[in-house]
């Protein structure tokens, strides 16, 4: 679902970081979402996916958070430098692929602008009565966002900006974890990339930059159910790319494996999942794909559609 926002309140929450608060232009209440949800703003040059931070039992208004991405392709810089309040924005979604699960307790990792995400995460289980701890990592305490609101929770929350503690000891807050421990971790990808290594059992990751996934790029078939049709997919082309030309509509938004908008259902054959979405279990199942970046270990893939 698109939405056509109003930027009613823009603030800076952290050096270098924005929030914005979007409201439906007649007050309307806005699509309902879960603690770990995002949403794409349709920006000039391309869209951005960007975590959802307030209240989800807030529906008259949708907060993001926006990091200026010095090296970015200008979908911060445009949100920094020309969106003002008072002016419109088209919103997709939301969408959820870093829902909260049902644990006995949780251990939080935050690098930066990831910590987004995690803030609805937190009184979620606050209010439920979890146990649960945070540990927010930054270059600066400056730069990192949400520093105030997150003192609340006393020490359930530890800060540990690089410049006055290094790099998060992650080897130390994951060793001996106790069994019934989800660990939600979602940060710049040297972070994602150090807790995944170590293995944490059940560990759930967000990523808003791809991943890079290596293999060769192949040519296989895909088929459509729906119709019977086989489409040959070349090595140098996608299977969305493919399934479009061929007068198919498939929902897609950022054609980079990160947003998880042009997720299909796979009816046969083995995909080969090059997206940042999917969890290792999920990619196992085998029981959808992400079309714009993944490709096929068998010849023919068959898909729901």
């Amino acid at each position: 679902m698109t939405l056509d926002l109003l930027v009613d309140r823009k603030d800076e929450v952290a050096d270098g970081v924005v929030r914005l608060t979007l409201r439906a232009p007649g007050g309307e209440p806005l699509p309902s979402w879960e603690p770990g949800a995002h949403v794409d703003l349709l920006l000039p040059g391309g869209v951005r996916q960007y975590s959802l931070c307030g209240r989800p039992e807030d529906t008259s208004a949708y907060q993001v958070a926006v990091l200026r991405e010095a090296d970015g392709r200008g979908g911060s810089a445009h949100v920094h430098d020309r969106l003002l309040a008072g002016h419109r924005v088209r919103v997709d979604g939301p969408r959820n692929h870093f829902a909260l699960v049902d644990a006995e307790r949780y251990l939080f990792l935050a690098g930066g602008i990831g910590i987004t995400p995690i803030l609805p995460m937190l009184d979620r289980v606050a209010r439920a009565g979890h146990e649960w701890q945070l540990v927010y990592g930054g270059r600066t305490r400056a730069s990192m966002a949400f520093t105030a609101d997150l003192a609340r929770h006393g020490d359930r929350v530890t800060f540990r900006p690089q410049d006055e503690h290094g790099l998060l000891d992650l080897p130390r807050l994951l060793a001996d974890l106790r069994p019934g421990t989800a660990v939600y971790c979602c940060g710049p990808e040297p972070l994602l990339a150090a807790v995944e290594a170590l293995g944490p059992a059940d560990l759930h990751v967000e990523r808003f930059t791809p991943r890079t996934e290596e293999g060769p790029r192949t040519a296989f078939e895909v088929e459509l159910a729906g119709s019977g049709r086989v489409l040959p997919v070349p090595a140098d082309r996608s299977i969305l790319e493919v399934v479009e030309e061929a007068g198919v509509t498939v929902l897609s938004s950022c054609r980079e494996g990160t947003c998880g908008t042009c997720e299909t259902g796979v009816l046969g054959g083995i995909p080969d999942h090059r997206d940042s979405v999917l969890t290792a279990d999920e990619r196992l199942e085998n029981e959808v794909m992400m079309l714009c970046v993944s490709r096929a270990c068998s010849a023919r893939l068959v898909l729901d559609l």
